[in-house]
């Protein structure tokens, strides 16, 4: 039987088939494609950069800014506050024009936030203070950081190791943090090295532990079984697949460490283990108001180191909590 086509269909036909023949004829078209590196090294080549969208997003938030400022302004002026023209020496007792040392006087076109019980000037002791507790959280910090990244690190990834870091955890996890500050200052010769030392000896231990979880959650994906499998080493894989998904965890953990080791420092001081009374520091300063808290003329002592340690704390929360948000890669666009 006859198909019947439409007079339009065999038209179309009939134009496809004389493109065809024309387009055979053309040898070009059937060409091989020259192979050009440099111009495949150009079009390859991505403009995204995680460290630029880290800070852009960053940079969106006010509020951390406005912080990030207020930290860098207190952080540099507690350097140069001692180069200032007309500032007191920390550790300078005040006498008046009697020879008697200027005990307890109020705030003062001459003391800008008063003087302490032996006529100290209360403005210089409290930048001194906060360059000390910011030196001691930083030390802290970075100790743990740098310590606890190893060890969770190889923890979570070297499975032979598994074992024998669980047995450490347990056995130091179960000893009270504030029984060895408390036997640490103790036992050594009170300082700021001591101080950092005793904070640092249990501090990295649960950094290693949440670094383990986080490493043991993405060690067997698809991109880090295809690098072993390639032969990639053990270190690399450590320092180009894992570490650079665990940026924004470590960072506001370090951003938190910081407000922390202050917060131990001040416990410590309370307790009478921790810096001598000679150094200044934010924990000697508020221990030293604190027995002044029932005087009502007296009490900005106490108010003063206060609120710039509150300050210091918030300040570092924030900021910690901002950048971990804006390093996240989920929420790079």
């Amino acid at each position: 039987m006859a198909i019947l086509k439409h007079p339009k269909l065999e038209q179309l036909e009939q134009h496809c088939t004389e493109a065809l023949k024309e387009d055979l004829s053309n040898a070009e078209l059937f060409s091989f494609a020259q192979f050009d590196e440099a111009e495949v090294e150009r079009t390859g080549v991505s403009n995204y950069s995680y460290w630029r969208s880290t800070l852009r997003a960053f940079s969106k938030n006010k509020v951390a800014m406005f912080l990030l400022i207020v930290m860098l302004s207190v952080v540099v002026f507690t350097f140069i506050q001692p180069y200032l023209p007309g500032q007191y020496d920390p550790f300078l007792v005040n006498n008046g024009a009697n020879g008697l040392p200027l005990k307890n006087k109020a705030p003062s076109a001459e003391h800008w936030l008063g003087t302490n019980s032996i006529g100290q000037d209360l403005w210089a002791r409290i930048w001194s203070g906060t360059r000390t507790s910011l030196f001691i959280g930083i030390a802290v910090a970075c100790i743990e950081a740098v310590v606890g990244i190893l060890m969770g690190v190889m923890w979570g990834y070297i499975r032979k190791l598994d074992f024998l870091f669980t047995e450490i955890y347990n056995v130091l996890d179960n000893i009270p943090t504030t029984i060895i500050l408390i036997l640490v200052s103790f036992v050594l010769k009170p300082g700021v090295g001591t101080i950092i030392f005793a904070m640092s000896i249990t501090g990295w231990i649960g950094r290693a532990r949440f670094i383990r979880n986080q490493v043991m959650i993405i060690r067997d994906r698809d991109y880090n079984v295809a690098s072993r499998c390639l032969g990639t080493s053990t270190w690399r894989i450590i320092m180009k697949n894992l570490l650079p998904y665990l940026v924004s965890v470590i960072m506001l953990r370090m951003a938190l460490s910081i407000p922390g080791a202050i917060g131990s420092e001040v416990f410590i001081t309370y307790i009478g283990l921790g810096l001598p009374a000679t150094t200044p520091s934010l924990g000697n300063l508020i221990n030293e108001g604190r027995k002044l808290m029932m005087m009502p003329n007296l009490r900005y002592q106490l108010i003063y180191p206060t609120i710039l340690l509150s300050i210091v704390t918030i300040s570092f929360y924030m900021i910690g909590n901002a950048f971990s948000d804006a390093a996240d890669p989920k929420n790079h666009i």
